[in-house]
């Protein structure tokens, strides 16, 4: 679609958002959040942790679930838990009514009856994804190539309903946080047991995470969660049918031939394959995305099963790699998945076999279903991390370093919707990479290009790391995957062996890949969005931001008084630039201890912990930190995190992984210690506390600025928001008691 009817799909969106709120007023003849004043109960500690516990597992649930059923999801940062912060920042000024908990019982009943039912969810959900997808320059798989106005309309406005579903199951939880924190005779004491079950919440789900346990059970412990909350005994049994026709909604049949289960990573769909009756592999789908197909490549089987491979064995993708590399090689291989790669190393006689493979549930997968059994063989060595950590960690020397398919679109983190590869395909990663090889060693990337762009950005970065362009030529297969290859070495290994191998290199020559002369800029561990075009914002980003804040805005406006006043500046702008960032944090500690769900999971527990020994600084001090000391603790730590040069420290990457993480505490506890300063004394805890979700959503979405100026700048436009924050607190206690009260004592 061209940008006017782009615009005017915007415009049209944003009228039936606005016809939406019309309706939405005229329920009668109040607007529709607005209710018989609640009367207001003595507080409960219990009440509190357990709203806070349930806001957060559900958080990640929902994040997690949808993410994978709605596979548009997955593809823009944070947009599942932004609409989650709209709908508890929306309860949260909703304080004074009562709890909307039908809205968010047929809310979430209608979410998964929209994803779910079998007779037609699948279908429409993977036509939004493939419409909304069609936008240029960004590549996302699957997509149509174009989509006129009307399916877009049409998937935008079904994207809206998503929205609305899931922002309406939270707006009870917040109306419950923010009711129990404007009730506690002590605020803090409030705050940290607010600060205590979320951070229970983070555990919890990445427990049930580490046991692969399925969704039933998440959304199952959801419903739980929201029927302790009912006060009657009738409510509380209403609450709990529901899991009947939720646990058959989501549940997964299984045989012995076909079954799926989650990992910490991934939804995993697998399906045995048989040649003639002959077990010969299995297909393997990830996130409803096809992602591998396990093949038998030995000898015997492919002497058993003739004509069912047409290209030459040795011209396989999977056998390739290895006619370029010396006899009997030391071999790394990155992405090892379900073992073909490593199955193909032990075929060709390789020495020593490193591989790293991410995910330990596609790893067991490839031990218990792989025909050739390659992780039984006693030259492999399989190391459960990610590409980068053991780029950094390891001191070994390979005479083959395999990028073995790697690809983002299905491996996806359930923290922050963070592509957890992007890291591995940047100037950085394939510098580190190069340092891993002997001097006659050889680097080979296999990879999937669907656009020209992609394979030209490989191409550049591999020219500059070596000094020379790359072999690139693809690899086509009737039998397992096809890929585009791009092969070099620091010495003159390939050109010899291309001398010396006359069929190879007239293989090589019969499909070699039409360069581009696009010039396209090069991913790095600042910018490292593979799947991006340019450095700008994609149409398709700022559609949906306009979706959701207009969404959020319109929302908002239903509840009465808004009108005529706005949320806290101070709170919104400290929620913003708190988004900001925890993004710095997870990107940059990822470099150093992987992006691994564990290590997600302990940054996101960590920022918590940070926060929390801030409310009890706050507390024993008994709020006498000067607001100059703490601002100037704030700005410090953020020009440490800006200007440190982490990535040359000489230091073990362990050691400069803690020492990013101890930088980035501080301005976090900083962070901490002005908001929960300000906090203890706001007239309204809980309408603060919504002001603060609402700005987390607006920090969320801006942190899409950093597809055009790279992640690292989000600290400068950090240090920018906490100066409006700054600004705004100023201004409040000018307003209160006179610029003089503001100023330091000598």
């Amino acid at each position: 679609m061209n940008t006017r009817v782009e615009l005017f799909v915007v415009a049209l969106a944003i009228l039936a958002l606005a016809r939406l709120a019309q309706a939405l007023s005229q329920r009668g003849e109040h607007p529709y959040f607005d209710s018989a004043r609640v009367v207001l109960e003595a507080p409960s500690t219990r009440r509190l942790v357990l709203a806070s516990f349930l806001t957060l597992f559900a958080e990640l649930a929902f994040i997690r679930w949808i993410a994978v059923e709605v596979r548009i999801f997955a593809y823009f940062k944070n947009l599942a838990l932004l609409l989650c912060f709209v709908g508890f920042g929306l309860g949260c000024a909703l304080v004074q009514k009562p709890p909307r908990w039908e809205s968010a019982i047929k809310a979430l009943l209608g979410l998964v009856l929209v994803v779910r039912l079998p007779w037609w969810s699948g279908r429409v959900t993977e036509k939004l994804s493939a419409i909304l997808g069609a936008a240029p320059g960004i590549e996302i798989w699957h997509t149509l190539d174009a989509a006129n106005w009307t399916q877009f309309l049409s998937a935008a406005l079904l994207a809206v309903v998503l929205f609305f579903l899931l922002i309406l199951i939270f707006v009870p939880l917040g109306q419950i946080v923010s009711r129990e924190l404007n009730l506690a005779p002590r605020t803090l004491s409030a705050y940290s047991w607010n600060l205590f079950g979320s951070l229970v919440g983070i555990l919890a789900f990445i427990l049930v995470s580490r046991l692969m346990l399925p969704p039933w059970i998440w959304l199952g412990i959801v419903v739980l969660g929201l029927a302790c909350h009912q006060e009657g005994q009738r409510e509380r049994t209403l609450v709990l049918v529901l899991l009947a026709p939720l646990a058959l909604m989501l549940y997964e049949p299984h045989t012995p031939d076909h079954f799926n289960f989650w990992t910490p990573y991934h939804q995993i769909d697998y399906k045995r394959i048989y040649r003639n009756g002959e077990f010969a592999g299995g297909d393997l789908q990830v996130n409803h995305v096809g992602y591998q197909v396990i093949v038998n490549l030995s000898h015997g089987f492919l002497a058993r099963h003739p004509g069912l491979m047409r290209e030459k064995p040795e011209d396989n993708p999977y056998n390739l790699p290895f006619r370029f590399a010396k006899a009997s090689p030391a071999v790394l291989i990155v992405g090892s998945g379900t073992g073909n790669d490593a199955a193909a190393a032990v075929r060709n006689s390789s020495s020593v076999v490193d591989a790293v493979e991410i995910d330990p549930a596609i790893l067991q997968l490839g031990r218990s279903e792989h025909p050739e059994h390659p992780y039984d063989s006693l030259a492999v060595t399989t190391h459960v991390t990610d590409a980068r950590a053991f780029f950094k960690r390891s001191t070994k020397r390979y005479d083959l370093v395999l990028f073995g398919l790697l690809d983002s679109h299905t491996q996806l983190s359930d923290y922050s919707n963070m592509r957890i590869d992007n890291f591995v395909y940047t100037e950085e990663s394939f510098r580190e990479a190069k340092r891993r090889l002997n001097d006659d060693g050889v680097l080979f990337v296999k990879f999937q290009v669907d656009k020209p762009w992609i394979a030209q950005r490989l191409i550049k970065m591999l020219q500059e790391l070596f000094g020379k362009a790359p072999l690139v030529f693809s690899a086509p297969s009737t039998y397992s995957a096809s890929a585009s290859c791009f092969v070099i070495s620091p010495s003159d290994r390939t050109e010899r062996v291309l001398s010396n191998d006359f069929s190879l290199a007239q293989f090589v020559r019969d499909n070699a890949v039409q360069m581009t002369k696009e010039d396209v800029p090069i991913t790095t561990d600042d910018w490292p969005y593979l799947y991006q075009r340019d450095k700008r914002i994609p149409q398709l980003f700022v559609f949906v931001s306009i979706l959701v804040m207009s969404l959020a805005i319109i929302l908002y406006l239903q509840i009465p008084g808004t009108r005529d006043s706005m949320p806290s500046p101070f709170f919104f702008f400290m929620g913003t630039g708190f988004m900001l960032l925890e993004t710095q944090v997870l990107s940059r500690l990822a470099l150093y201890f992987g992006t691994t769900w564990q290590v997600n999971g302990i940054v996101i527990s960590s920022l918590l912990v940070s926060l929390l020994a801030a409310n009890m600084t706050t507390a024993l001090c008994k709020g006498a930190i000067s607001h100059w000391l703490i601002l100037g603790g704030l700005f410090l730590g953020l020009a440490s995190a800006y200007f440190i040069p982490f990535s040359r420290l000489s230091f073990h990457p362990t050691i400069v992984g803690l020492i990013a993480a101890g930088v980035f505490t501080v301005p976090v506890f900083f962070a901490g210690l002005l908001f929960s300063k300000e906090f203890a004394s706001i007239d309204s805890p809980g309408l603060a506390l919504g002001a603060n979700v609402l700005g987390a959503v607006f920090g969320g979405l801006l942190e899409n600025i950093s597809l055009v100026v790279g992640m690292r700048a989000l600290l400068l436009l950090a240090v920018l928001i906490y100066s409006f924050a700054g600004s705004a607190l100023l201004i409040r206690r000018h307003s209160r008691s006179g610029f003089m009260a503001f100023v330091p004592h000598l």
